[in-house]
């Protein structure tokens, strides 16, 4: 099922399978923001991340004193969710509950909710975690949305720019094994206008990671270095990633939670960056896109 949220600037599709972001389409141009997957690269163009981000290494996890195995990312972005009644009319919701199939994967029981807002040349997207266990409940939670470079050419040097909201150097956890990181760090290096310039040998090494909320807001420029598009959050972690060196999209993911560590078997409320709640509580998060080129 597809749901629209639609104004004078843009229109925006959500599939209620992984409540997955389908289209950010200018309605003046017929630009279209969003990748639209392809198997050739990536498939997929705006999974949501639960209850782990990235990697488990060895693709199991011990929890309760039980191993239990999960792919990447967790399973949220495949299952189907139902549409909610919405408070207002440019927003849409979707709730996934948990089953027995999820119990025999992740062993809590819990709701989670996403919403999408759309307003002006703004999309919010919303989540909200509940925990309907008895016990604690650790997650991870993040984004994963994949923007188009504007007028891609594979042969060209440079395919867009990034900037921060941030001053001072940069600092990037590097994939070392298996989705998994090591403990090298990399400085991330700027040309004198302080801009990221992505490269066929940008993602060479898989995503980079700026931890610690070193970033918060992300702007991707034309390769011209104009305005295109902005993603803005609050989380501890954003992750920057692009499949291969001639793929035609860039991703910007906030994330609440990271890959592991090489060789971390510990317990699942170990991972790095988790995120818990107590029985009965809620967790909230957001973050926003904004469309500069409009």
């Amino acid at each position: 099922m597809i749901t629209t949220l639609k104004n004078e600037l843009l229109t925006v599709r959500i599939s209620s399978h992984g409540a997955e972001l389908q289209n950010i389409l200018d309605n003046r141009t017929g630009h279209e923001y969003l990748w639209q997957g392809d198997d050739a690269f990536w498939g997929r163009r705006s999974p949501v991340l639960f209850p782990i981000v990235g990697a488990l290494w060895q693709g199991r996890y011990r929890m309760d004193g039980q191993i239990y195995e999960m792919g990447q990312h967790g399973f949220a972005r495949d299952m189907e969710f139902v549409p909610m009644d919405s408070p207002e009319d440019d927003e849409a919701w979707f709730a996934l509950d948990w089953t027995e199939e999820t119990l025999a994967r992740y062993p809590r029981k819990f709701r989670l909710e996403i919403g999408y807002a759309l307003r002006s040349e703004r999309l919010t997207v919303m989540w909200r975690v509940r925990n309907l266990d008895t016990r604690e409940m650790p997650f991870q939670i993040g984004a994963h949305p994949a923007f188009n470079y504007p007028d891609f050419h594979a042969s060209d040097p440079v395919h867009a720019y990034f900037t921060f909201g941030a001053q001072g150097p940069l600092y990037a956890e590097v994939i070392k094994e298996k989705g998994c990181v090591g403990d090298e760090i990399s400085e991330i290096v700027l040309d004198p206008e302080r801009r990221l310039p992505v490269t066929a040998g940008t993602f060479s090494r898989d995503a980079l990671i700026f931890a610690g909320r070193q970033v918060r807001r992300v702007s991707m420029l034309t390769k011209e270095g104009q305005p295109y598009l902005t993603v803005f959050s609050d989380a501890p972690l954003t992750g920057l990633w692009s499949k291969s060196a001639d793929a035609p999209f860039v991703c910007i993911e906030p994330w609440w939670g990271r890959t592991d560590h090489v060789d971390y078997e510990g317990e699942y409320h170990g991972r790095s960056h988790i995120q818990a709640l107590v029985p009965g509580a809620t967790f909230e998060a957001s973050y926003l896109i904004i469309i500069d080129g409009i």
